[in-house]
């Protein structure tokens, strides 16, 4: 029989989505407040791969990543999944824009050397309940030393530039695991 074991920390990421930056650069101070110093972060790229977000959010929309230096335990996802809805709604409130009803999404996840998952209120067949309303889903997976996409895959997770920007981050997170080990390579999982 196989014991139970305590998870490893992950890199914990929101990708944001809003079409004014200074509202973005709003959540990024707000979740560093939260989540810690921002360790690593996107450039701002148009989000052009679908149209669903503009009846709630408006055209012209950007999409940033942002990374925070602290790893976190995989098992908080649900909590901040429902910390950033609350950061969401805050934002909302102060921008009192009556055309634009979610003026900022944010969507964390976390990373390890093998996967990448996002949390999501919506449920799915390819979903898996974490509590509190909340989902999780693993979006990308890391095999043959890239990411790789599921049937399911967001359009914009499946991007070459988003992939440049995931392989930084689980570079970054394989330095931190190696510096909590004592400076001892991580093991090379998933590659």
């Amino acid at each position: 029989m196989g014991a139970a074991k305590t998870a490893k920390p992950v890199k914990l990421f929101a990708g944001l989505l809003g079409a004014d930056v200074d509202l973005l650069r709003r959540a990024r101070q707000l979740l560093s407040r939260r989540y810690g110093r921002v360790d690593l972060e996107s450039d701002i790229w148009e989000f052009v791969s679908t149209d669903y977000y503009e009846s709630e959010m408006g055209r012209g929309l950007k999409r940033w990543f942002i990374a925070f230096e602290p790893l976190l335990a995989p098992d908080r996802l649900a909590e901040v999944k429902l910390e950033t809805n609350a950061i969401e709604a805050e934002i909302a409130d102060a921008a009192m824009d009556p055309h634009i009803i979610r003026p900022v999404n944010i969507d964390p996840g976390y990373l390890n050397l093998g996967k990448l998952i996002l949390a999501s209120v919506k449920d799915h067949a390819h979903r898996i309940y974490l509590g509190a309303g909340i989902y999780g889903e693993v979006t990308l997976r890391f095999t043959d030393g890239a990411w790789q996409a599921w049937p399911w895959t967001f359009p914009d997770y499946r991007l070459p530039e988003y992939h440049a920007f995931f392989d930084r981050l689980r570079a970054r997170y394989r330095e931190q695991r190696e510096q909590a080990a004592g400076d001892s390579p991580a093991p090379r999982e998933h590659e």
